[in-house]
């Protein structure tokens, strides 16, 4: 299976200390070059960066179409207009995203998506976390907004699971 991943998944995962569930379910993910320099600003928090980015399941990758490159970084910044063009590229199962625009546009590509919500609601299914809200509260703790009608949502599909 071929997942790429935008910056800010990782981050958010790392942040709440779930990283791990990637690995997980997807044993590796591939990530463009300006997604790791992006995540190196983790480093400011006392995050060992570096170090989680050198793990073997982690794959970096150069996208190769600058004109494909080009067209997207009109819209996006460039780690989420490199994980686009490297979904396309790679023909990836996969594109993990939550920015709303990288989401439409990756859609209209007809890339398949995930955001780390949907990531911690798989973790839900195959057991790999407790709870779905315990994780959703530590993500709104650092600062990632989950408006009320999604969280809900959430917790809904959490009982179904």
């Amino acid at each position: 299976m071929i997942v790429v991943s935008d910056t800010t998944a990782i981050s958010n995962l790392v942040q709440i200390n779930q990283l791990e569930l990637l690995e997980k379910i997807y044993r590796r993910i591939i990530i463009p070059k300006s997604v790791h320099d992006e995540l190196l600003a983790l480093n400011s928090f006392g995050i060992p960066i570096q170090k989680i980015l050198k793990q073997e399941w982690i794959e970096i990758k150069e996208v190769s179409s600058g004109t494909l490159l080009e067209k997207f970084l009109a819209e996006l910044d460039q780690g989420e207009a490199e994980a686009v063009v490297l979904a396309i590229e790679l023909k990836a199962d996969f594109l993990l995203i939550d920015e709303k625009l990288g989401r439409r546009i990756a859609k209209e590509n007809q890339i398949p998506i995930i955001g780390t919500l949907g990531i911690l609601l798989k973790s839900k299914e195959l057991g790999l976390i407790g709870s779905v809200q315990e994780q959703m509260d530590a993500l709104r703790n650092i600062g990632f907004w989950i408006n009320a009608d999604l969280y809900n949502k959430m917790l809904n599909l959490e009982k179904k699971v």
